[in-house]
């Protein structure tokens, strides 16, 4: 959510930001609201203060024997309550208008953020690993014998329906064990914090983070009111939630591994084929909240530790900046990582890192205060993937196939694995 006061002071500027989103500008409609807001506000107090005046003479009246001055300012007190009521009723109701419009209305991205439509604007700024050079044809994870075995859709699709996928054998561990590595990692060698989340949340968690209210049809919600997360982001981040904390309290760095739920609403006919994109999946979500001056250098300290994932993994990859026409509707800035996957001869994102400034705390209303004193301020949040689980077990199986249809796994999972190091061409750990 926007700071009202940055708007009043700065409406040019403000349209001028979203307009590098495509959004045309909105000050105006916003400030209108506000002055509304503001003006019942002053409005009701004023009558308050008249009533307050005519209250006090009411007394006195009455000790005069003033019985007409009497009657008259009890009415006028009676009149006034009533004005006071209605004002105030304006008021709330011009504040909720506004406050459902700053909703719906992205973050603003910071002016280094290149201008674009779409992922194709986006600007590369790191490149690692080189794609290996097969000697057969690569195919694509679900096509690779070994794996064909494990990673059942067919199944799926009778027990839910489209976009989910039943893993079993030697596919299920090395999914398994991809996430316990990724854990470990964080914790051990990172310094994030292991928390272990719902994965069903209050309707207003969901607008502490963003997703509500404009993206509810990306998400599913139960009968009874709870939301499924999309992503840990939704849970983590809002531990903070109508929370003010110390200052030393930051920066709290969190990761935890779970399930994460995607209507892929807007999806349609888009990666259909193998586990690519599922209305459930795994995750390892990183989420840091921290001062607003250090919030730059944890967006890096983030990246690193995703970059650092595909590293031991040994797995090609590139870091690219999103332009403004591809970030999300909560970020300031981003950074996507994409990995190498030879099935597909393409890099495809495996984890998106974004730095949200104060916009997801003043939705949330969190706050720290300061080791010097002063008013309490809004935290800085970021979150990202640290890494998506199926994505990462698609890029392991692609880069590490081989041409009798086996896989050799990354050393870094064989301990997870009890030392076994391949998929044979049976689907077997071997």
């Amino acid at each position: 959510m926007h700071d009202i006061r940055m708007i009043r002071d700065n409406p040019a500027a403000f349209d001028a930001a979203l307009s590098r989103r495509g959004i045309a500008p909105v000050s105006s409609e916003i400030l209108t609201l506000d002055e509304e807001r503001r003006s019942k506000i002053l409005a009701a107090e004023t009558a308050q203060a008249d009533a307050n005046a005519a209250a006090k003479q009411v007394g006195a009246a009455k000790a005069k024997g003033d019985e007409a001055e009497f009657e008259r300012l009890r009415a006028l007190v009676a009149t006034k309550k009533a004005e006071i009521a209605a004002l105030n009723d304006e008021a709330k109701a011009a504040d909720v208008t506004l406050n459902d419009l700053l909703l719906t209305i992205p973050n603003l991205p910071y002016d280094d953020i290149p201008d674009g439509a779409d992922e194709a604007d986006n600007v590369e700024i790191k490149k690692h690993g080189n794609p290996r050079n097969f000697a057969f044809t690569p195919v694509e994870h679900f096509e690779i014998p070994s794996v064909v075995p494990g990673m059942d859709f067919e199944t799926a699709a009778k027990l839910s329906g489209s976009r989910f996928v039943l893993l079993s054998g030697a596919v299920a561990r090395v999914h398994r064990a991809l996430a316990q590595f990724m854990l470990d990692t964080h914790v051990e060698e990172n310094d994030l914090i292991e928390t272990n989340t719902p994965v069903m949340v209050r309707e207003e968690m969901m607008y502490g983070t963003g997703q509500l209210p404009k993206f509810g049809e990306d998400s599913y919600q139960t009968t009874n009111g709870w939301w499924l997360i999309p992503t840990a982001e939704v849970t983590l981040t809002n531990i903070v939630n109508n929370v003010t904390v110390d200052e030393a309290y930051l920066p709290r760095r969190y990761a935890a591994h779970t399930l994460c739920f995607r209507s892929e609403a807007g999806s349609a006919g888009r990666d259909t084929s193998g586990m690519l994109r599922q209305h459930q999946f795994e995750k390892v979500e990183m989420v840091t909240i921290c001062h607003p001056d250090h919030s730059d250098a944890e967006h890096l300290r983030m990246t690193a530790c995703a970059e650092g994932i595909l590293e031991k993994l040994g797995l090609p990859y590139r870091t690219v900046v999103l332009c403004t026409g591809d970030m999300g509707a909560g970020a300031r800035r981003t950074h996507d990582i994409e990995v190498w996957l030879p099935g597909q001869n393409a890099y495809r994102e495996i984890s998106s890192i974004s730095t949200c400034g104060d916009y997801q705390a003043r939705r949330m209303n969190a706050r720290f205060k300061p080791t010097e004193g002063g008013k309490p301020a809004f935290l800085h949040t970021l979150n990202g993937s640290g890494l998506a689980v199926g994505r990462c077990l698609i890029a392991v199986l692609e880069n590490g196939q081989q041409e009798d249809g086996s896989v050799i796994l990354p050393e870094v999972l064989h301990h997870y694995l009890r030392g076994k190091t391949t998929i044979n061409a049976s689907g077997i750990l071997v």
